[in-house]
């Protein structure tokens, strides 16, 4: 088994872990779990896929409904000993990404598409399973939080794609690339790194610091 192979089984099951503590934090049934850890899971990689015009991953590989719904087992029984849920959640959910930028990006240069549509393919893969969830789970967007996120999944595809190019070989490429996305994500949820945002021209200090644009000290 490739690099390639352990980092997209890697990120269905960690991904999908995070479905089912989605699940847990609104204390649903193991269905439930099962259904929002494979929705996680799978969602990206099955936009990814459609959209690259290929036979869906897990329709071909049916083994990946069973780690989803290994995991999803497997948090429904353990999700009680967890003294935060959340915060692991955006922790799994940073690991699932790394993993997932890699291998959406290489799935799309695998398929012969142009370096542009792999890193494009890397971030599809990467962040859209996250916000399945929690649209259908009814938690906070992982898009809405201030913190580095899809900039995180750029710079891994981004990363392998470079990498790639340069003859590091796919390994050493998917390694140092699922790094790149796992630091970058890490680094803003445990230091809250953010990118500047927009606001109106005009608004005073007191308005930004109340739509929290600025922070207050």
């Amino acid at each position: 088994m490739t690099l390639i192979q352990i980092f997209n089984y890697a990120g269905v099951f960690v991904f999908a872990a995070t479905g089912g503590l989605a699940a847990s934090r609104r204390q649903l049934d193991i269905i439930a779990f099962v259904f929002l850890a494979a929705v996680t899971g799978i969602g990206g990689g099955t936009l990814r896929d459609l959209i690259l015009g290929v036979p869906v991953f897990w329709v071909r590989e049916p083994g990946y409904i069973l780690v989803c719904a290994a995991a999803a087992v497997i948090v429904y029984f353990s999700a009680n000993l967890l003294e935060s849920r959340y915060r692991l959640l955006l922790w799994l959910d940073a690991l699932g990404l790394a993993a997932y930028s890699v291998m959406g990006a290489a799935k799309g240069l695998a398929l012969g598409f142009d370096p542009a549509i792999a890193v494009v393919t890397g971030i599809l893969t990467a962040t859209f399973g996250g916000v399945l969830r929690d649209i259908v789970s009814g938690e906070p967007s992982v898009l809405m939080r201030r913190e580095i996120y899809v900039t995180a999944a750029l710079a891994g595809s981004a990363a392998y794609t470079i990498l790639l190019g340069l003859s590091a070989g796919p390994e050493i490429s998917a390694l140092l690339a699922a790094l790149t996305a796992f630091t970058v994500r890490g680094g803003a949820l445990y230091f809250g790194w953010t990118l500047p945002n927009y606001h109106k021209p005009g608004r005073t200090p007191e308005e930004l610091k109340r739509d929290g644009i600025v922070r207050s000290e």
